[in-house]
């Protein structure tokens, strides 16, 4: 039987390894660096942007979170020897394009290259955070994004409950609730924050005992005021997201207005009876909201919905969309509805979607930042100037 020396040796024959300058080199031309040492190891120093993968779990787990075999990877351990047993492993897995960095970490570090310690999930963190963990798309350091994040809920009614309940349990580390709002005994039909022995409280009162009971690791934010020209780029300065809960014209609008100044993507969300719309304006990279909409209807062509009423699930499903779109953009993956209207029609159970575009002569575009002016529509009448005279 060949000893452990024999057997790094032959590891050793069928890999190619590589220094820590040239793996630097190899990963600066976008290599990946696979880091397969023990957990308690990595939490004492890291490369940063490294993927982290144990090397007792790399059979099993790899192909989930290396999804491209013929994309470049540099394994690296702390002294060089369980890397060349992974870079062997790799290409029997069928990895095209694997090296093992010779001397690991420790040679890294002692050469003076860039590492940090980094952060970390506590125990607790790794269990709640389990199922997210073995997202290839989401992993350790998504969850980190999230855990860093800032979501501003505009609302903590219908479409803000669902929104903000799975925001918070999806671990989004800060979340601000706008309202200004009591819960009311008919706001229980569908805003499910709230409960019967909260009737008469502060809606952002309830929102933040509800939200903090489901996942002490968020830290709740509330105004409990109205928006206004005076305060909303204040309010929403910060904060990597908003979602769009507001029932009216005039908030959407100055809601606009302030995110596309301050370069901030809007989840946008909308209720009436049996139908529902999700979209994401996002300023530097799409139509916002006045692209959609220009001038706000007449009053009388949009009722609220305790004028026209509003199935008590529906805001369940666009709400839940809403929270979905978020992670998304913070994780930044897959394709989010930018530039894309999704509606849903519960009566035919039918999602359909549009598209919308950039429309030339709205000027409260981010390329205007500087010029833009916010202020409140007067009812549903368009105040003017939106926009102040260039020079």
């Amino acid at each position: 039987m060949p000893n452990f020396r024999e057997l790094l040796n032959a590891a050793k024959a069928e890999i190619r390894e590589v220094d820590p300058a040239e793996a630097e080199q190899l990963i600066a031309g976008g290599a990946t660096l696979l880091d397969v040492r023990e957990a308690d190891e990595f939490e004492q120093g890291a490369v940063p942007g490294s993927v982290f993968l144990p090397r007792g779990h790399l059979e099993a787990q790899v192909e989930g979170r290396l999804l491209d075999k013929s994309a470049p990877v540099v394994v690296m351990c702390a002294g060089g020897v369980r890397s060349a047993f992974a870079a062997r492993t790799l290409g029997e897995l069928g990895y095209g394009d694997v090296v093992s960095m010779a001397g690991g970490f420790n040679r890294w570090k002692d050469e003076g290259r860039d590492w940090r310690v980094p952060q970390v999930l506590t125990p607790e963190q790794r269990n709640r955070y389990q199922r997210h963990l073995l997202v290839p798309e989401v992993g350790e350091a998504g969850q980190q994004k999230l855990l860093d994040a800032k979501v501003l809920m505009l609302g903590a009614g219908g479409l803000g409950s669902p929104a903000a309940l799975y925001l918070a349990a999806a671990g989004v580390g800060t979340i601000g609730v706008v309202d200004m709002d009591v819960v009311d005994a008919s706001n229980l039909q569908r805003q499910i924050l709230h409960n019967i022995d909260r009737v008469g409280e502060r809606k952002v009162d309830s929102a933040k005992k509800t939200l903090t009971a489901l996942n002490p690791d968020v830290n709740v934010v509330t105004y409990d005021r109205r928006l206004d020209a005076s305060n909303i780029e204040e309010i929403i300065a910060g904060y990597d997201v908003i979602v769009d809960g507001a029932d009216n014209f005039p908030v959407r609008y100055m809601l606009n207005d302030a995110s596309v100044k301050l370069g901030i993507p809007v989840v946008h969300g909308s209720i009436f009876r049996f139908e529902g719309q999700v979209t994401v304006f996002h300023p530097k990279e799409g139509p916002t909201y006045r692209d959609m909409l220009p001038e706000p209807p007449p009053p009388e062509m949009a009722p609220s919905c305790a004028e026209a009423g509003v199935l008590g699930a529906l805001p369940g499903i666009i709400g839940t969309v809403q929270a979905i779109e978020t992670i998304k953009l913070i994780l930044g993956v897959g394709d989010p509805l930018i530039g894309r209207y999704l509606t849903f029609d519960a009566l035919d159970m039918e999602f359909r979607e549009f598209k919308i575009r950039v429309d030339p002569s709205n000027e409260i575009t981010w390329a205007n930042r500087d010029r833009i002016q916010v202020v409140e529509l007067d009812g549903h009448c368009m105040p003017a100037p939106l926009v102040a005279p260039a020079g």
